[in-house]
């Protein structure tokens, strides 16, 4: 029922699952993976990442990725490399669709904002929040909240981008949201994912280099002859321009890009197989105990992409036009906060009474919590209602 036969023995085996914290029935028709995808599908958290900032704000166009394309994005690409590699694909679907859950609105200039005036009250981790949404704040069923998802999901979603507790960090360094869970049921922090989160990871890479070379694009905040001596990037647009002579330059950009993504995940194919091939893992026990990522770029590939990181970094995440909209998310995530904090009768039921029957960090917490929770519009018309006075 599970595709046995397919997949490999280092996989994250279904039928294996450590389980969930509180104990369900198992279903006749969809593997404990399967389900883990679906519930996040479903989950309210899921839906909101539709007017979520990946890089542009939701309302200065309608092409731009949001958090919930960038979502899929992954999900495909990990299902491709999963698949091929002979991994569960469903968990590494699951893992991918998962990761973004936690962002503020506003993106990562909403994240240091909230951060910044959570300092005081242990500050704020998207990763972390993540976590929360997944086993705390969706309130879907009856007889627990969060999502209850599987042992091997949650800690995917915590520890796909590696070991949390390392180079002497201790456990209660972490988000206190990460140290509640792992008391109850341990994510054991201190080792590597399984292989399918490390895909997801790998996959989060390849979907956002290659979606924001799009998007800048698409934006003017670059051209295409800016991208022309990156590595890979300017091999694949010079490519398609002498392969498709006078070319628009729509087409151009999606044929280029769809190149260099391929490119990427051939790469991860190959270092992959090199790096199984050299461990010989018989289980995923193996590939946890291994103390590095199995699922990996070649050398080549890491240097790569740190250079189109470095100048999407410069010629994009830090242009003008995007400094100035991510001034103003900060100052929006900011007045939100300090009104609320200082006015909890302004939130609406039931945050309020959950933030009045709370000692002070709790009550920060609950304040941060509804502004995570926001998308980008309703934190722009939620702090219209609350200082526009003609509102």
């Amino acid at each position: 029922m599970w595709r046995r036969e397919a997949l490999a023995p280092y996989a994250t085996l279904p039928w294996q699952s450590r389980g969930r914290l509180h104990a369900e029935p198992e279903s006749s028709s969809r593997s404990p993976f399967q389900r883990d995808r679906d519930r996040i599908i479903h989950s309210t958290a899921f839906r909101r990442l539709k007017h979520k900032t990946q890089v542009f704000v939701y309302h200065e166009g309608d092409h731009y990725r949001t958090r919930l394309t960038h979502s899929l994005e992954v999900a495909q690409i990990a299902r491709t490399i999963c698949r091929v590699l002979r991994l569960d694909e469903d968990l590494g679907e699951a893992v991918a669709l998962a990761h973004d859950l936690g962002h503020t609105p506003f993106g990562h200039a909403g994240e240091e904002a909230l951060h910044g005036v959570m300092k005081p009250y242990a500050g704020f981790d998207h990763n972390a929040q993540t976590l929360r949404i997944l086993t705390k704040l969706e309130d879907r069923y009856a007889e627990f909240n969060g999502l209850n998802l599987t042992w091997e999901t949650l800690e995917g979603a915590v520890k796909h981008n590696g070991p949390l507790l390392k180079k002497g960090r201790t456990l209660e360094e972490l988000p206190a949201a990460i140290v509640e869970y792992c008391r109850d049921h341990d994510l054991e922090l201190h080792g590597h994912a399984g292989p399918e989160a490390q895909v997801a990871a790998l996959s989060d890479d390849i979907a956002y280099n290659n979606h924001d070379i799009d998007d800048g694009l698409r934006a003017g905040l670059f051209e295409i002859k800016d991208l022309l001596d990156l590595p890979l990037v300017g091999e694949m647009f010079a490519t398609v321009g002498r392969t498709y002579p006078g070319i628009d330059q729509t087409r151009l950009v999606h044929e280029a890009v769809r190149r260099v993504i391929n490119a990427m995940v051939e790469d991860v194919l190959t270092e992959t197989r090199r790096r199984l091939k050299e461990a010989q893992p018989k289980s995923v026990a193996d590939i946890r105990a291994l103390g590095r990522p199995v699922v990996a770029f070649s050398d080549e590939m890491v240097a790569t992409d740190k250079t189109v990181k470095d100048f999407l970094y410069k010629r994009m995440y830090e242009h003008w036009k995007l400094n100035r909209s991510h001034s103003k998310a900060r100052r929006v995530v900011v007045d939100l906060f300090e009104l609320l904090f200082t006015e909890p009768n302004c939130l609406p039921s039931p945050w309020r009474e959950k933030a009045e029957r709370g000692a002070i960090q709790a009550k920060a917490r609950v304040v941060a919590d509804y502004i995570a929770g926001m998308t980008d519009r309703y934190a722009l018309d939620e702090h219209r209602r609350l200082f526009d006075l003609y509102q």
